[in-house]
């Protein structure tokens, strides 16, 4: 029986997960890590923690399975978020910032009154904000004595969460990223596949503190701390597209974890938006052209319903929200909008923050607890919507994975907003998945030149369709309700 390991390092935790060639899980083992919040709108996370934590969950996913290796290993991250080490030592110099970090806001602010985000945004199709890699490495240069002459003389190594992770498991011999990482960072032109000199020479990166850049299919490294090769890597994004089978141009997923990610595959060109999304790299499978997507991301969606929890204290686990919001049969006209770190897609506005409005006497919890939930789904219709503009056609379906696609009244929420079919696989954990199929073509796990569903046999199977159940005056209703609150945040 051949096997694949998916390293799923995430935001809150790490996860491993072992798959047979079927797509069955073999074993799997998750471990949250500590989040820092050095001043407000600033995340980091120690890498020592990412790493470590890793690695204790594939060991125990591989004890459950009484496997001592894996045929293959599949890496799937976190995206944007960077660490900066040092090549000899193999040491972090500074905490990781994470993609939610909002801290280079001002320097994005300052390349725009410059005019600079055309040009960026020809070359990477990315929008100009502090989400994206290339101002976050800048900052590290800047802010630790000495990195940047260190980082130009070619002693130091900047990489995105798969990076740190492939240098741990290759105990420093191996320093690479794929290319839809690389096209996370405003600093790889998503046209030639490869790290611009323009954007090297804007944001101050030198070339010899970036990895080299692989296809997300192929041979990366052997890992001596796990026993086997890396043969797949790609963002969490990109791997969760790839483990829906959204093989076709027009398909889309949406993963609803501590942010909201939807990705529609457009094929082997990038569709330039119009609607201020995002066009990057999808996948590349070694020796194929690559394919790209259109992507909003929305920054708070999980994290919400933990603000629910941690914050307010009117739930007590993340599965409560889902009884105390079914308690009412709407969210009696109140809005909550969580912005805490900006509006994403297709918003934009850095300096947006959250606001409850539509408060009255008879508001409870549940309400706010629905509301909520109405909002994770209000945020994600905004991006579909223009997603749907953008590709010049309707959605016909969305497909969702992730956390909180568990919660049945948030997808028929989404369905009743959408007025199309949403639909869950019986298997959630795409994002390990799709890292485990990349991983898997390029092993001798399967010989296929592309996804299907014949060459992943019952990886992915449908578990509920939820379908539009409210009336089009309602859904008007709530979007002109959501509309404004939004323009008040």
């Amino acid at each position: 029986m051949a096997t694949i390991l998916a390293l799923d390092q995430g935001t809150s935790s790490s996860r491993s997960i072992l798959f047979d060639e079927g797509g069955e899980i073999l074993g799997s083992a998750q471990q949250e890590f500590r989040q820092i919040y050095p001043q407000p709108g600033w995340v980091e996370h120690n890498p020592a923690d990412i790493w470590t934590s890793q690695l204790e969950t594939a060991h125990k996913a591989l004890r459950q399975a009484d496997i001592a290796a894996p045929d293959a290993i599949g890496i799937t991250n976190q995206r944007e978020t960077v660490v900066l080490w040092d090549r000899a030592s193999g040491e972090p110099l500074h905490n990781a910032i994470v993609w939610q970090d909002r801290r280079t806001a001002p320097v994005t602010e300052q390349l725009k009154a410059d005019g600079c985000e055309k040009m960026i945004r020809e070359k990477t199709g990315l929008l100009l904000d502090p989400y994206f890699s290339a101002a976050k490495i800048a900052w590290l240069l800047d802010h630790i004595d000495g990195a940047r002459d260190r980082a130009e003389r070619g002693e130091l190594a900047a990489g995105t969460i798969d990076s740190w992770l492939l240098w741990n498991l290759t105990e420093g011999r191996t320093f690479a990223t794929d290319v839809t990482n690389a096209s996370r960072t405003s600093l790889f032109n998503i046209h030639t596949l490869d790290w611009d000199s323009d954007l090297l020479d804007l944001f101050r990166v030198p070339r010899a503190v970036l990895p080299e850049v692989k296809p997300s299919s192929g041979l990366f490294a052997e890992s001596t701390r796990l026993g086997a090769p890396v043969t797949g890597m790609a963002g969490d994004q990109q791997a969760a597209l790839f483990g829906q089978l959204c093989t076709e141009p027009g398909m889309a997923k949406n993963t609803y974890g501590t942010g909201c990610f939807i990705l529609m595959q457009t094929g082997t060109k990038p569709v330039p938006s119009r609607n201020r999304l995002l066009t990057t790299v999808a996948w590349q499978l070694e020796g194929r052209p690559a394919k790209y997507a259109l992507e909003g991301s929305v920054f708070i969606a999980g994290a919400a319903i933990q603000w629910l929890r941690d914050g307010l204290g009117i739930i007590k686990s993340a599965s409560d929200i889902n009884e105390l919001a079914a308690q009412v049969s709407d969210s009696g006209g109140v809005t909550v909008v969580p912005a805490f770190t900006g509006l994403g897609a297709p918003h934009w506005n850095p300096d947006a923050r959250g606001i409850i409005t539509g408060l009255s006497h008879g508001t409870t919890s549940a309400h706010i607890a629905y509301a909520t939930l109405e909002a994770i789904a209000c945020q994600s219709a905004d991006v579909l919507r223009a997603m749907a503009a953008d590709a010049g056609a309707p959605l016909k379906e969305i497909r969702v994975d992730g956390g909180a696609s568990q919660s049945d009244l948030l997808m028929q929420i989404q369905a009743n907003l959408l007025g199309i079919s949403v639909r869950r696989p019986t298997n959630i954990e795409t994002t390990a998945l799709g890292a485990a199929h990349l991983a898997g073509l390029s092993s001798n796990v399967w010989k296929k030149a592309e996804p299907s569903p014949s060459c992943f046999s019952n990886a992915w199977k449908i578990d509920c369709t939820f379908e539009p159940a409210i009336s089009e005056t309602k859904r008007k209703e709530i979007e002109s309700r959501w509309a404004n609150a939004v323009g008040k945040a």
